[in-house]
């Protein structure tokens, strides 16, 4: 069976792609709250035993590490997926985030659009969820990093992913990196055209 590692996802019980549903669902998070199956930050995936997910995936954690960390994260994706694996990472879009506050003449603290969590505002995807970050008393929850597509393309080829795919979507970026050129099944599973 394959395995997916999810990536500060918190806790099994918050979704991720029905993709993955085949995979056996390994959890890595620094809260043992959610009971993690491996309990460690991501800046430590290159001390784990090499190659061994098919899958990674980073839900809106990557923004959460500093610039200078961002690499350490993503060289220990690459350390710990197969050669035949794939990583996939969503963060907020930045580039979208800025096009639309000025488009729409926002100000950093206006409602940018509403979540299930409550309104988020322009400030909120910059920095984190304010509400959030000042209830759990936890400043990790901050942002500390933004990307624009480019700017993840470039720091997963730095990373010596050699394949790199993506699209951004609801001030979202999705990004899929390969360590090498990627199968006809696999890119039919992520709906990645690849042309």
């Amino acid at each position: 069976m394959k395995t997916v590692l999810n990536v500060g996802g918190n806790s099994k019980e918050i979704p991720i792609p029905n993709y993955y549903s085949e995979y056996a669902h390994l959890l890595l998070d620094i809260d043992p709250m959610g009971s993690p199956d491996i309990l460690c930050d991501a800046r430590e995936l290159g001390k784990l035993n090499p190659a061994q997910f098919d899958a990674i995936y980073c839900s809106h954690n990557l923004e959460h590490y500093y610039r200078h960390e961002v690499k350490e994260v993503l060289l220990g994706f690459h350390h710990v997926t197969k050669e035949d694996g794939h990583i996939e990472i969503r963060v907020p879009d930045m580039r979208e985030v800025m096009r639309q506050a000025i488009e729409r003449d926002l100000d950093i603290e206006d409602t940018l659009y509403i979540s299930p969590a409550g309104p988020i505002s322009v400030l909120d995807v910059i920095y984190g969820f304010g509400k959030q970050i000042e209830s759990s008393g936890q400043p990790f929850f901050a942002h500390k990093t933004g990307f624009t597509q480019q700017s993840l393309a470039n720091a997963l080829i730095l990373a010596g992913f050699s394949h790199v795919y993506g699209y951004a979507e609801n001030l979202e970026i999705i990004m899929y990196a390969f360590k090498s050129e990627p199968n006809d099944l696999i890119c039919t599973t992520l709906g990645l055209n690849v042309e």
